[in-house]
């Protein structure tokens, strides 16, 4: 038989250094944002595949070629959840949460998308995700930053630069398109061939390219932020404005367009400053959407509902933060022989019903080999239950010692 693995992009997580991380990472995320009124919401791990060519773009990477998508044994075409939002925007148009907005959801989980397996980012990786529909107002983009940077704070993270960019509306990416056509008119025959089939349909995916001649090509293409219109410009300025008020530093990146289709006028990214960030290096991401929840619903002419949102991978912010994840305290219980077992039983299970202790129990084997496991599983405390009713702690804290014979006292 041949050696059992997990599949190439996954990863099993164990232990402190890897579970435990991954879960204190989540519960600073949902603490933080529990300080700034979120509630959680849990979507399938799967959708219809239309969900996300809706609202991801055809044109995008994402759903051109990462996506896993799969026939369900009805004949409808299923695909892995790529990303939160779009699962997100279905759940709330699904449930009917139109009369409760303003909303601000959380979630944490795994996504999945077939990319090359590198530092940080797996096939099957996990991020945490806010999304605040019925965010009226450039004030919405200043809280969530503000939010993004409190996570990356309390988790310890402070080499990053925020980057700021504002798309536009739909008149500035309009008036965008068109500039940027004409430009890349003149470099089509040296343009990749997912671009070649991009200029026509959607230019901006260009901008995201992977491709090492396209980014050398967009290099000096015109910038988003030289044809917004009124409307957008003033956004933007009462964004920065905002940011400037609350003393957060940003610098404006003209180049940041983000990966999917659905931004319009604010997108933002969180850059690492720090060598142990990998490749690559965004930390945190997200942006303004608009005109998704239309866009879903296949509204023509429907309301629009103002959202923002972002999201970060854990796996990233695990290699950057400075989360320490302290060992817990175990107590073990060792009967010294067959006749103190039943008793041993009973003291665990009131240890660790009533008192709230982690507590292992030693029963097999001698009681020699019995001692020796619990000094390998490294036992702070260790309660020996003698023959004849006799117990004996073991601990190198004399408050500790005490406190548990006092525990035991009481359970008797």
């Amino acid at each position: 038989m041949s050696k059992l693995k997990p599949v190439r992009g996954t990863k099993d997580l164990f232990g402190n250094d890897e579970y435990y991380l991954h879960k204190e990472i989540i519960d600073v995320a949902e603490y933080c944002a529990s300080r700034y009124n979120f509630e959680g919401i849990s979507t399938p791990i799967f959708e219809s595949t239309d969900v996300f060519k809706r609202t991801l773009g055809e044109t995008s990477d994402v759903v051109n070629k990462e996506m896993y998508s799969f026939d369900s044994k009805g004949g409808e075409s299923l695909t892995l959840r790529p990303e939160f939002t779009a699962g997100v925007v279905r759940a709330f148009i699904s449930n009917g949460m139109q009369q409760k907005l303003p909303l601000k959801l959380f979630s944490a989980g795994p996504l999945f998308r077939y990319e090359r397996p590198q530092k940080g980012r797996q096939r099957q990786f996990h991020q945490i995700n806010f999304e605040w529909l019925g965010a009226v107002g450039s004030e919405c983009e200043v809280q969530l930053i503000s939010l993004a940077e409190l996570i990356l704070n309390d988790l310890g993270i402070e080499k990053y630069t925020l980057e700021l960019n504002s798309l536009g509306d739909d008149e500035s990416r309009d008036n965008y398109r068109n500039a940027l056509v004409e430009y890349l008119q003149e470099f089509k025959e040296d343009l990749s061939e997912d671009s070649k089939k991009r200029l026509d349909v959607n230019p901006l995916r260009i901008l995201d390219s992977k491709d090492k001649n396209d980014k050398k090509i967009v290099e000096n293409a015109p910038k988003t932020i030289d044809y917004l219109s009124e409307y957008s410009q003033k956004f933007f300025e009462q964004v920065k404005s905002g940011m400037d008020n609350l003393g957060i530093a940003y610098v404006v990146n003209p180049k940041i367009v983000r990966g999917l289709d659905y931004y319009n006028d604010t997108v933002f990214e969180f850059i690492s400053n720090d060598e142990e960030s990998g490749s690559q290096s965004t930390i945190l991401a997200g942006g303004r959407y608009d005109r998704l929840v239309r866009q879903m619903s296949g509204q023509s002419g429907g309301d629009d509902v103002p959202a923002v949102g972002f999201a970060a991978g854990i796996e990233r912010l695990a290699i950057l933060s400075d989360i320490q994840i302290d060992d817990r305290e175990i107590i073990a219980v060792i009967p010294e022989s067959e006749n103190e077992k039943n008793d041993a039983v009973k003291i665990a299970t009131y240890l660790r019903n009533e008192s709230g202790e982690f507590v292992e129990l030693f029963l097999s084997g001698n009681f020699n080999k019995k001692m020796k496991k619990a000094n390998a599983n490294n036992a702070d405390v260790i309660i020996v239950l003698r023959d004849g009713g006799r117990i004996e702690i073991k601990s190198d804290l004399e408050e500790r010692k005490i406190e548990i014979e006092e525990m035991l006292a009481g359970s008797s």
